[in-house]
Parts: C-alpha cells; sequence; structure tokens
C-alpha cells in the first residue's frame, strides 16, 4: 500500500499539471470507487470546478477545488483562496493517479476532463482505492496523528514530543508506529527503515524507549522518508507508478525490508524477519537487541 513518500510524489508530481484547470466533465465508471457522495452527487460536485491546490494528510492526497462554475470570474488569485471543495482520495493497494491524453485507459475507475484536453484519471486494478468529494477533512479522513515531516498546523517530528508521546503509552513499537492516530502516513516499510536506523527493536516497549532512543527514531523517521521522497517512493511490485509512469527508486536502499537472510549494512548479521501484528516486519537481531522480558510483579 502506497505510503507517505509515495502519495507525497503523486501530490507533487500532479501540482504543475492540475492547478489552474477547470474540472470540465466527470465520469464514474466504477460506482463503489466513490465512498462520499453518490457517485451522482459527486459528478455534479466536482463538475466546473478549479483546482487551486494539491496536499496530502497522511496517505490521503487532497485535492483542492474552488466553487467557480466553467468560464466563471476569478475574484483574486487562486493561492489566496480557500477550496470550497475537496477531493480526497486513497490509493490503498493498486491505485494510481495521473493526467492523460487518453480518458479512459485500462482499469480506470474514474475520469475528470480538463479544460486544457486531458484528463485526471484514476486507475485501480483491484478496485480497493476511494475517492470522495467533501467540505472538510474531517467528514471523510478517521483520526490522524501529526505529520512527521510537518503541515497542516504540525510541526516537524522532534524528539521532546515523540519521547514524550512514547512514554505515556505502554505498546510494543512496531504496532504503536503503524498507527494512524499516533503518526500519520508510516506503513510498513518505512517502520522497518526507521527502527533499524534508531537501532530499536520492533517489539520494544514505547515506555521503555528513553529520551535518547526517541531522539535517534525522531531523526531515522525524518531521514528516511525524506530520502524517500526524494527517490519518489518505493516500487516493490507492478502496481506503484508515479503520475509520470515510473517506478520509485527507493527499494535500492533498503536495509532490512525484504532483505531476509542478507547481510545487515551496518554490522554483517543477517537480517531477520518475524511477523509482528499480522505484518511482516523486518530487523537486525545484532543491531536491534531484543527487549528483556519484563518480571511479573
Amino acid at each position: 500500500m502506497p505510503e507517505l513518500p509515495e502519495v507525497e510524489t503523486v501530490v507533487r508530481q500532479l501540482r504543475a499539471p492540475l492547478v489552474g484547470r477547470t474540472l470540465t466533465g466527470v465520469r464514474v465508471s466504477w460506482p463503489a470507487t466513490v465512498a462520499r457522495p453518490s457517485p451522482a452527487a459527486f459528478r455534479r460536485g466536482a463538475l466546473g470546478r478549479r483546482v487551486t491546490g494539491l496536499s496530502r494528510r497522511g496517505k490521503y492526497f487532497v485535492i483542492e477545488l474552488d466553487g467557480d462554475p466553467v468560464g466563471g470570474a476569478a475574484e483574486g488569485p487562486l493561492a489566496e483562496r480557500r477550496p470550497d471543495r475537496l477531493l480526497v482520495g486513497h490509493l490503498r493497494m493498486t491505485g494510481r493517479m495521473s493526467v492523460e491524453d487518453d480518458p479512459e485507459p485500462p482499469f480506470t475507475r474514474a475520469s475528470f476532463a480538463l479544460d486544457d484536453g486531458r484528463h485526471l484519471v484514476f486507475r485501480d486494478v483491484r478496485k480497493f482505492g476511494r475517492l470522495a468529494l467533501v467540505r472538510r477533512l474531517d467528514e471523510i479522513l478517521p483520526p490522524l496523528g501529526p505529520e512527521p515531516l510537518g503541515g497542516h498546523g504540525f510541526p516537524e517530528l522532534d524528539a521532546d514530543w515523540l519521547a514524550a508521546a512514547l512514554r505515556s503509552r505502554r505498546r510494543q513499537l512496531k504496532p504503536l508506529l503503524l498507527d494512524q492516530s499516533f503518526l500519520a502516513g508510516l506503513g510498513n516499510i518505512y517502520v522497518d527503515e526507521s527502527l533499524h536506523r534508531a537501532r530499536l527493536h520492533p517489539l520494544r516497549s514505547s515506555d521503555r524507549v528513553g529520551r535518547d532512543g526517541a531522539a535517534r527514531l525522531a531523526t531515522a523517521i525524518r531521514q528516511v522518508l525524506t530520502e524517500a521522497i526524494a527517490k519518489q517512493g518505493s516500487s516493490f511490485d507492478a502496481f506503484y507508478r508515479t503520475p509520470e509512469g515510473r517506478p520509485g527508486d527507493y527499494q535500492h536502499e533498503f536495509r532490512v525490508y525484504g532483505r531476509t537472510g542478507q547481510p545487515c549494512p551496518r554490522c554483517g548479521a543477517a537480517i531477520r524477519r518475524m511477523v509482528v501484528g499480522q505484518r511482516g516486519t523486518h530487523y537486525c537481531g545484532r543491531c536491534q537487541r531484543a527487549p528483556r522480558t519484563r518480571t511479573p510483579a
């Protein structure tokens, strides 16, 4: 499933071809793709609106739309206008957003005609992806934690906040970091990579990490996500492609994820795999020491 770096890549690459364009047509070919409102209301609500911006919240992309009709006069610079509607989407396993000349390439579930003759297309092989048209994010998004790289009113993740947040809970690190209500945008790949850089075992209890461990983890999360965005995300199957049609490159930088039995780049020990919360988890048993078992009172 695309995580923060992949969705951020989608948002960045779609800004140039979309911002300032007007949606002159809306087609929904797979009704279940529209989570809210009904497909008919979705079409009516999006038609004729101008794209004023794109952003990301966690693993969701957000396309900001104004309320002008087709050909309506603008009241001011697009950058200064408050969006009237938000087109919110989640790619799930195999979703992909792109601007195309073809209005309906294979596996298209929804498409939006643009006033320059091209089309914003949502393709999804497995049909798990979802789109919604809302006025506010809280109408459709579940409760989400802070953004690790800042944004939406959150500062960039720092050691002080993370240390206090970890200390206030008593959960294993891997499931906690996957919890989107704790920290938004992280998934299986980037949690494994961040924990390895921070030299923290996936099963360590969050309240036993300590200030130094929290500082290492905050730095590792920021570094991993920033590097992955620079590489346009990770492609480890045939599904994730950027809006420009290219695979991401960060999979070539993995230190532990998917490298079971291969040497750890830090110490040379074989990378191990276990299942934590039904998720395949990769780690180095030497660099990431297993936590001691608590002694019952």
